[in-house]
């Protein structure tokens, strides 16, 4: 064997000749843990090495078992729970649950939802057209308005200053809480746009219309959120009006234009074919204007539209070989891997165009006739500093007469003579031509292809009605909204301008909308017909998830959360993993109604533990949307409901207890729309609805009923509570922090044991610890551990008080059972579920009692868990440690202490391994190690290399101080549109990923077990035994034999690394999607001839002095 290590190196093992020592160092470290694994198996105990007494730890255990069963019980009242609910058996019914009716009628709700939502934005687009066609453009037009950066702004001297009016402001529940005004919009404009250009004084005049109606729309529906008009010029128009706070350099960014929502309704899907010159002429600057061109093209795709990159000089390559002769989705992931590879583009040799344009061509016309990409708009962005020839003979080929492919041409640098070549490209090939001299000109001219592009649609006046994609906020409203409810679709529809003079040009005057955030959107499937374990989501037409238990769409970078990069293009295959052929997504992305089951192991825990569970899922589409809706249902916990009875007099009565409160994010009651009510919590609002007290209240009946009789038959638990608590002993021990109980209905109570002050963990069953409580996505914690135990046993918990995540030791344990209920032979299973939060000592105290215990006569034990030649550990079944004599090791997974035990408990199939995947992991890139070997660098070299620097710094001044644009008021605009030019150049320290990780489950048919682990010179051994009534484990081995030659056995997250070819595969392979309902690509009365011009010209003597410094740029 040791023969073999030693030759692995020689020809024909197919591993890569720098993979060889990573190959020898696994194999060897596996041979090793092998040979200790097989001697293990063979050898006996020697002479002399520790014997532990099998009959001693049953002992143990089974006491220690004892105690605990009846400290439990004691404290939580279990037993008079499961009594309670026995004794109104014959009074429950419980109720099958049709899935397929459940799926149905929650799309039927979600889409009436939806529908007002489209009423309000059709309302506006009527009255922004009508508004146009009645207003004449006055180029000298003077007008005031509200601006939303300068309202309630104030000079020197106290008077407010222009376009700053006085404009109330008031906090509004509805709207996160932020300060609004209610009666009227403000408007927002970017920095690089001017706010007295006559353009947009026009603009903003006339849609001052608007005003009256998002009143009335919001009036007619109260559950409207955040309406707006976003301008083609570039101005916003929003209601509620709200005060815009500049970024921390004064820049306002957001440009409503760059917006998914404006982009997607002012345009149908469309395949693109970017082509850039990287020959030698296009060095420094014009590199760096080409680069921040295409980043801003791209920035105007989206998940319908198809894009790939093509780099020429001498000759063409793909900037992603991957994607060689294909087009990709230009989804978040691909659009951001372009722009690194982007990036990286060099410049060298001479310019040939006609090699590339005929590449594009040929990539559009495979793809149009095998019906891929986006079967709409097909165009090519020739990006170049004009060195053009031999192009005619390509669109004679394969583009005139039809012109069914647009070509728009970019114009990079200041130079003029290739300029009529340019503009003959366009105009003959129905595009559109620019000429873009600086950073800052790349924003406008780009957007320029979008108005050419939406032509035939606004010709047509076809007002086609769009959803987004899921998104976060970006008009940076929003920054106290919690990640759950960040997430917003957005419905949009394009404003036209309807005068006959202006009809062939298809002006388009911009984009309507409104949000509709998806918590509010996944309210309609009430979180309580679904069961412990069931959850609804959304999809989108590509497959991509809209809303999911499981979708994080933020991490951690330091004490910041951000959004991850890849955040709303997370599919469906990768959330719903174990449904390999991917038959839910495909039915689901062709609008099917239907049911499909599958088994699922599902993490909890923050991935430290799974649960096995059978899942049913049932589908549908939501009308008028390119959505559709899952539910799904665990078979034992979400297809029955229990149905009690009782009295709506004995209900509130006992609904009136001062340590009873209910999920605050579930609908009982709806609160949010009449002002009145949005401050009452949603226990005060069912009880209003009981009492009559407030008729116009709407509340969920069914779920009420159900709290009601909840709230009878846990009542008793309260006297109970409250009875221990007073017979508690100041003598006795102090451990028990509370006791608690939950139901179906989302119904909680606790009771406290000690002083407030005194518990051991503060946070739990609060806010601030979501896994304890009720929430939209899920059912706490303790309460899905519990539905999974045995009826009778107990599930413990370690909990931290900031997270595991955290460096501190655990500070208490939770302890809960699930109570099940049977009627008719049919079990609602964890009807509710009831424990105690205890302290971590405590438990100890009793285990260390529980170990002095023994079967001899005379009462003297000979061996204890306290003697230095025992080590005992109590761990639970996803061996995590709870008790072991060393306190730093308490909630550390075994594996990590001792990995000799579980290399041998998973050998012998006590604990089994099970991988689960996450592929919405971020992973740190790989290091990258530079050979120690370098030569010295040269004083010569030090110092071009510094003098480069120095240049650069100079040029990015340059660029802030508005060295290339106009001199007046351009600097915030040529510093915001480089900052934006070059935020992705920022490397993130963690970038997406795949991972996979390990969780370690006991099996429970091993109760027992025992055996000796060779440990070269000695051998170890151990004796597990199960804890009755628990989830516990004792484990006791011999600390005196070293095994510390067998590697720890770790529960961390590696990456998925694939090899280039799979990985390629991957990048390629395109999932099925359905294509949006509509697409307008040609009119016939669309005029061609508008197609571009030359930019206005402007020179500075610093602009001159730039190219001799921007070549010293390049290495």
């Amino acid at each position: 064997m040791l023969g073999f290590l030693r030759n692995i190196g020689s020809t024909g093992t197919g591993v890569p000749r720098h993979q060889w020592p990573w190959v020898r160092a696994c194999l060897q470290k596996t041979v090793v843990v092998l040979w200790l694994l097989l001697s293990s198996t063979s050898l006996a105990p020697t002479q002399g090495q520790t014997k532990i007494p099998l009959e001693t730890v049953k002992l143990w255990a089974d006491t220690f078992g004892r105690d605990l069963y009846n400290t439990i019980t004691k404290y939580s009242g279990s037993l008079l729970l499961q009594k309670k609910y026995k004794d109104v058996e014959p009074s429950l019914k419980i109720k099958e649950v049709d899935g397929l009716e459940l799926v149905r009628k929650f799309s039927e709700d979600m889409e009436n939802m939806l529908r007002r939502k489209v009423e309000a934005v059709k309302s506006l687009v009527e009255a922004a057209e009508e508004a146009d066609l009645k207003h004449e453009f006055n180029a000298s037009l003077v007008f005031d308005y509200y601006n939303s950066v300068l309202i309630n702004e104030k000079d020197e001297k106290g008077n407010f200053v222009e376009l700053g009016a006085e404009f109330i402001l008031e906090s509004n529940a509805h709207f996160s809480n932020l300060r609004v005004n209610t009666s009227v919009s403000s408007v927002q404009l970017p920095t690089n746009v001017y706010n007295k250009d006559p353009d947009i004084l026009n603009g903003v005049y006339m849609s001052e219309a608007l005003n009256p109606v998002f009143v009335e729309n919001f009036q007619r529906d109260p559950t409207l959120t955040w309406q707006y008009f976003g301008s083609s010029t570039g101005f916003f128009r929003i209601y509620p009006g709200i005060k815009w706070t500049p970024d921390e350099n004064g820049v306002i960014a957001f440009d409503c234009r760059n917006s998914g929502w404006y982009i997607q309704a002012a345009t149908s899907p469309k395949d693109i074919v970017i082509l850039v010159d990287v020959s030698g002429s296009m060095k420094g600057l014009r590199m760096a204007i080409a680069k921040h061109t295409i980043t801003t093209i791209l920035d105007t795709l989206g998940e319908n539209d198809f894009v790939n990159i093509i780099a020429y000089n001498d000759y063409v390559h793909y900037i992603e070989p991957c994607f060689k002769g294909i087009l990709v989705q230009a989804d978040r992931d691909n659009r951001e891997h372009f722009k690194q590879l982007v990036d990286e583009l060099v410049v060298k040799g001479v310019g040939v165009v006609d090699q590339a344009l005929s590449e594009a061509f040929e990539i559009l016309k495979q793809f149009q006739e095998a019906g891929r990409g986006s079967l709409c708009n097909q165009a090519i962005m020739l990006i170049t500093d004009g060195a053009v020839e031999d192009y005619e003979p390509v669109f004679e080929k394969y583009n005139w007469p039809d012109c069914k492919v647009r070509v728009f041409t970019y114009l990079i640098g200041r130079e003029v003579s290739s300029a009529d070549r340019l503009k003959w490209i366009a105009c003959n090939n129905k595009g559109y031509y620019t000429q873009i001299s600086t950073l800052a000109d790349a924003q406008e001219n780009v957007m320029e292809y979008l108005h050419v592009l939406s032509r035939p649609m606004v010709i047509n006046h076809d007002h086609d009605i769009i959803w987004t994609e899921a998104y976060m906020d970006s008009k940076q409203l929003f920054a106290s909204k919690t990640q759950s409810s960040m997430l917003l679709t957005t419905v949009a529809m394009p404003v036209f301008s309807k005068k006959n003079e202006t009809r062939s040009h298809g002006i388009l005057l911009g984009v309507v909308g409104s949000d509709v955030t998806l918590r509010e959107l996944m309210k309609l499937a009430p979180r309580y017909k679904l069961g412990v374990h069931g959850y609804a989501f959304l999809n989108t037409n590509n497959g991509y998830i809209l809303s999911h238990p499981d979708l994080r769409p933020l991490y951690r970078e330091g004490k910041k959360l951000k959004p991850k990069p890849n955040y709303n293009s997370v599919d469906l295959s990768e959330v719903e993993w174990e449904d390999q052929a991917e038959v839910l997504r495909t039915a689901m992305i062709n609008r099917e109604t239907g049911s499909f089951s599958m088994d699922v192991k599902a993490p909890l825990d923050k991935g430290k533990r799974v649960l096995f569970l059978t899942n049913d899922y049932f589908f549908t589409d939501i009308s008028d949307t390119p959505f559709s809706l899952g539910v799904v249902l665990s078979r034992g916990h979400g297809e029955r409901i229990l149905l009690g009875n009782t009295s709506v007099e004995e209900g509130l009565h006992d609904l009136l207890h001062p340590d009873l409160t209910v999920a605050s994010d579930w609908i009982y009651c709806i609160t949010d729309i009449d002002p009145d009510h949005r401050k009452l919590s949603q226990l005060e609002a069912m009880i209003r609805f009981l009492t009559g007290e407030d008729p116009d209240l709407e509340c969920d009946e069914e779920l009420v009923r159900e709290v009601l009789f909840d709230a009878v038959v846990t009542a008793p638990m309260e006297a109970y509570w409250t009875a221990l608590a007073l017979n508690i002993s100041e003598e006795s021990e102090q451990g028990v922090d509370l006791a608690f109980l939950g139901t179906r209905a989302g119904l909680l109570r606790s009771s406290l044991f000690v002083g407030s002050e005194k518990v051991s963990n503060r946070k739990f069953l609060t806010p601030e610890d979501e896994a304890s409580i009720f929430t939209m996505d899920n059912f706490p914690l303790w309460y899905r551990q519990a539905s999974e135990q045995p009826p009778g046993s107990f599930v413990f918990n370690l909990r931290w008080a900031d997270g595991p995540e955290d460096t501190g030791e655990p500070v208490s344990v939770t302890v809960s059972t699930a109570v099940a209920v049977t009627v008719e032979e049919k079990t609602a299973i964890a009807a509710a579920a009831v424990g105690i939060q205890m302290k971590v000592e405590f438990l100890q105290r009793q285990f260390w009692a529980a170990t002095q215990q023994c079967n001899t006569e005379d009462g003297q034990c000979p061996q204890s868990c306290e003697d230095s030649d025992l080590d005992c550990f109590v761990i639970d079944n996803n061996g995590f440690i709870l008790i072991s004599e060393r306190l730093q090791e308490t909630g550390r997974f075994l594996g990590e202490v001792d990995g000799a035990l579980v290399t041998q408990l998973l050998s012998m199939g006590a604990f089994s391994r099970v991988t689960m995947y996450d592929y919405q992991a971020m992973c740190k890139p790989p290091d990258h190690h530079h050979s120690s070997a370098q030569p010295l660098v040269s004083p010569i070299s030090a110092f071009l290399t510094a003098t480069r620097w120095l240049v650069k710094e100079l040029l990015l001044f340059l660029l802030e101080w508005s060295a290339w644009g106009s001199w007046h008021n351009t600097g915030a605009d040529a510093k915001t549109v480089f900052h934006h030019s070059h935020k992705h150049k920022k490397q993130d320290l963690l970038h997406p990923c795949d991972t996979e990780y390990p969780v370690f489950v006991h099996q429970t048919a091993i109760q027992e077990t025992n055996g000796v682990i060779a440990c070269g010179t000695c051998q170890k051994m151990f004796v597990m035994q199960q804890i009755p009534s628990s989830n516990l484990l004792l484990l006791v081995t011999d600390p005196t034999c070293d095994c510390s030659a067998f590697p720890p056995v770790l529960q961390e997250a590696t990456e998925v690394k694939y090899i280039t070819s799979v990985k390629c595969d991957r990048m390629r392979s395109q999932k099925p999607r359905r294509r949006p309902d509509s697409c307008h690509a040609f009119h016939p009365e669309e005029n061609a001839q508008d197609c571009g011009g030359a930019s206005d010209i402007s020179a500075s003597f610093l602009l001159l002095l730039l190219p001799l410094g921007t070549c010293m740029l390049l290495p």
